[in-house]
């Protein structure tokens, strides 16, 4: 278990009158399922954006974990799937996939195809 800790943050993004956040406090344990829901426009996709470093803030945001954003940018999208995959989690093994894509009820040749397979 580890516990992300947000406290006193504050952020507006620049020329803005408005604060995103204001003093905002709390924690989130890292064992937890949790997900962020809200119109657009409410500071969700932002939020994420601080706890990757992307932006300056007041206040202080404190983690053991790493952030990542998805869905993750794919700059060939003409390459087999497989290959992106294994770029995005190079430690996954292929049973690993073969059983995430069973979840999803997709057939595993999704991954003999390019990426944008239309």
């Amino acid at each position: 278990m580890s516990l992300i800790n947000i406290s006193n943050l504050t952020f507006s993004y620049d020329g803005s009158y408005d604060d995103v956040f204001t003093d905002v406090s709390f924690q989130i344990d890292t064992d937890w399922r949790l997900g962020f829901c809200g119109r657009n426009g409410r500071g969700k996709t932002t939020f994420l954006n601080l706890l990757m470093g992307r932006y300056e803030y007041r206040g202080s945001i404190t983690a053991s974990v790493d952030f990542e954003y998805f869905p993750y940018q794919v700059e060939d999208k003409s390459r087999n799937t497989l290959d992106v995959l294994s770029d995005v989690a190079p430690d996954a093994e292929h049973w690993q996939l073969i059983m995430e894509l069973s979840k999803l009820s997709v057939n595993e040749d999704v991954l003999n195809r390019p990426f944008s397979f239309y």
